[in-house]
């Protein structure tokens, strides 16, 4: 391997040296002249990358969300209620003061495996009697820019379902924001 201080006319180069610049250039092409920029052009004017009305628009996105919502998609906690679930309720679900009579593990599944398998459990629970499940979703860490995936879903989900009365991330000892505690409609 060449050294920083060689070069091609230096006496301490070997063959073995010249050698292995050889081999390590050996796939390499020059540059065609006419593909590079020119030396003397103008550097181009910015540009602004949104329009008023882009602006407009993200505005009018970010207020149909509600605070539960933005929060979720930057890892935060997730929390939600129906309007017939009290404060006291909500306070004593937080603090893990209901018994967890099931749980489900969704960490790790695709989208497609893990929203019927949820479906299926919130319904199997609730016709158990069950008051409240735990759902471990993961923090999307793996997730990348994406931001949590799975997290979001569960999230979108569970709103959705009727015999979801409320849910609020776990306590750290059960799983922080990995995890939520689910109040379920007893049927």
């Amino acid at each position: 391997m060449f050294s920083a201080h060689h070069s091609l006319k230096d006496p301490t180069v070997t063959d073995d040296d010249k050698e292995a610049f050889r081999q390590a250039m050996s796939g390499a092409k020059p540059h065609k002249a006419d593909l590079r920029a020119p030396l003397d052009q103008a550097k181009p004017k910015p540009r602004a990358r949104f329009t008023r009305a882009d602006e407009q628009a993200a505005l009018a996105e970010s207020l149909e969300d509600d605070i539960d919502t933005i929060e979720h998609g930057y890892g935060g906690t997730l929390r939600f209620q129906r309007p017939s679930v009290g404060r006291r309720t909500m306070r004593k679900l937080g603090r893990g003061g209901y018994s967890v009579q099931a749980e489900i593990d969704l960490h790790g599944m695709t989208l497609a495996e893990a929203k019927p398998r949820l479906r299926d459990f919130i319904e199997y629970s609730a016709q158990q009697g069950h008051l409240c499940v735990r759902v471990v979703h993961g923090k999307g860490l793996g997730s990348g820019e994406r931001g949590p995936v799975l997290k979001n879903s569960v999230n979108h989900w569970l709103r959705r379902w009727d015999n979801v009365l409320a849910f609020v991330s776990t306590r750290q000892v059960d799983g922080g924001t990995g995890a939520i505690y689910v109040l379920l409609e007893r049927k």
